[in-house]
């Protein structure tokens, strides 16, 4: 290790995917593995957001609203970012279990995780504070960039 660190070589190249050496099998299930992790931390993040909710109707705020809120533009863009990242690690985890034994279940779990999520955004947030057609948006993303990359891969593939 020591070699490598002091000849300028690149440690990290042997953790890379080498698609010589890697199972399909195993990259999907290691993808999987982290984009559900990846899930797990952003809904919890989404439901008890950073800092906590109010206990009290005082000074101006309610109750179970948060309060990093008071905030605006940094719970604004932690919303966005959240929520991105959230809903991409939501497509990665369907795209992955297509054909999977269970998928309905898989796609309704995921779908009601998605629904939950949202609804606690609602809950937590100030009815004043966020355009909610904006974060509604931002969880579209990820869906709508694979749909146009799918797309422009049909496009492309029937010009040739």
């Amino acid at each position: 290790m020591i070699n490598l660190l002091s000849t300028g070589k690149s440690w990290y190249k042997r953790f890379q995917y080498d698609e010589d050496v890697d199972k399909p099998g195993d990259v999907r299930n290691i993808l999987l593995i982290v984009a559900t992790l990846i899930a797990s931390v952003t809904f919890q993040a989404g439901v008890t957001p950073p800092g906590g909710v109010w206990q009290d109707d005082k000074d101006g705020h309610r109750a179970g609203q948060a309060i990093y809120a008071c905030k605006f533009t940094a719970y604004y863009v932690f919303l966005l970012a959240n929520t991105i990242a959230f809903s991409t690690s939501v497509l990665v985890i369907i795209s992955l279990t297509c054909r999977f034994p269970f998928q309905l279940e898989i796609i309704i779990a995921t779908i009601s995780m998605i629904v939950t999520y949202g609804s606690a955004i609602f809950a937590v947030t100030p009815n004043e504070l966020v355009k909610f057609r904006f974060i509604m948006f931002a969880a579209g993303v990820p869906f709508i960039i694979r749909g146009l990359i799918q797309l422009f891969n049909v496009i492309f593939r029937s010009n040739k």
